[in-house]
């Protein structure tokens, strides 16, 4: 496959800005896959579409404010880090600008105590930096001293950061949100579960494999970076169990795809597991654990619209974000949904 296959255009005034004035304000694009159509609701809507015995499958990852801001003790030169993955001790494989003069033994000062060391080069950017602080932890002096990753292509400041953050966000550890999850309210969700809906936690956290483009021109020599995830006990269970009774297993998001999906064998049962996961998924994959997919409008030519994709087909993916630009549907990760059935 090539990767332009998986292009489509979109005007820059369909990129979210800021989100909803309320997280289940935002448009809901419903497909059905068996039937070939359709809807165009709110995201409020949603429940109408779960059924008792369904399982609803979150990832309870936090976005942390893995952005820092530095200086080189040596020349005063500017610095700026994203973290994108913990390593043993207070080491972080991280983005690092600007890379070609963070070499092996450069040295950072964030301020407030907190400093780090280049420890290896990974290429392509990427650094392994040994951190240190003085007056606190470096998980609190990264707490303190770090800002949320927003995307690129988010411009302006949201009027309200805690919404880059889902309402059931627990475990830091991520450098960008599940997105598809933010749309839902703590009133959704309960009244989910009084439908009867299982509602049930993984983790990933999400790094490099998610948010990093796809430069190759064949899709298949494309790699996905390592992303840590956690299928707890109760979590295979509940799975487990809804299927075998005949219930939908609904993925909240593809982060949650993809812990699902590395964790399920091949007769589709999952596994109580933790690790690091760097499955891709495309066309022609064959789905053994997720039943339904709810996700948002993902940038063209990413490993997200390609998983997207795959759960239905390119070209009627293709077709209904086509139609998501004419209706004036918002586009990335403040903008609105889509769930297909």
């Amino acid at each position: 496959m090539k990767t332009r296959d998986f292009h489509y255009d979109l005007p820059e005034g369909r990129i979210a800005q800021q989100p909803a004035k309320r997280r289940d304000a935002s448009r809901l694009m419903v497909l059905h896959r068996d039937a070939k159509r359709t809807e165009h609701r709110r995201f409020s809507d949603i429940l109408e579409y779960f059924v008792p015995g369904d399982a609803l499958v979150i990832n309870t990852t936090r976005v942390m404010p893995a952005r820092l801001f530095g200086r080189r003790p040596d020349t005063g030169g500017r610095a700026e880090v994203l973290l994108t993955r913990p390593l043993d001790g207070d080491a972080w494989e991280a983005l690092a600008r600007p890379a070609k003069r963070l070499k092996a033994g450069a040295a950072l000062d964030f301020g407030a105590g907190l400093t780090a060391t280049v420890v290896r080069e990974l290429g392509a950017g990427l650094r392994v930096l040994r951190f240190a602080s003085e007056n606190m932890t470096v998980h609190d002096a990264i707490e303190s001293l770090g800002r949320l990753p927003l995307p690129p292509y988010i411009k302006e400041k949201p009027r309200d950061e805690g919404r880059y953050q889902t309402v059931y966000a627990r475990q830091t550890g991520s450098a960008a949100a599940p997105t598809a999850g933010l749309h839902f309210t703590p009133e959704l969700l309960n009244a989910a579960r009084a439908k009867g809906v299982k509602v049930v936690p993984v983790l990933l956290h999400v790094g490099l494999g998610t948010f990093r483009p796809v430069q190759a021109e064949r899709v298949e020599d494309h790699r996905m970076h390592e992303e840590y995830y956690e299928v707890p006990q109760k979590t295979a269970e509940a799975v487990n169990e809804t299927r075998a009774n005949g219930g939908r297993v609904i993925a909240v998001g593809t982060t949650t795809v993809r812990t699902l999906e590395t964790a399920a064998g091949a007769d589709g049962t999952v596994r109580p597991e933790s690790g690091a996961t760097d499955i891709f998924i495309t066309p022609g994959y064959r789905f053994r654990a997720v039943d339904a997919l709810l996700t948002n409008f993902h940038l063209p030519m990413s490993t997200l619209l390609m998983l997207v994709c795959a759960f239905y087909t390119r070209e009627d993916v293709l077709r209904a974000y086509a139609e998501a630009v004419k209706e004036g549907y918002r586009f990335f990760s403040f903008g609105d949904a889509m769930l297909i059935l």
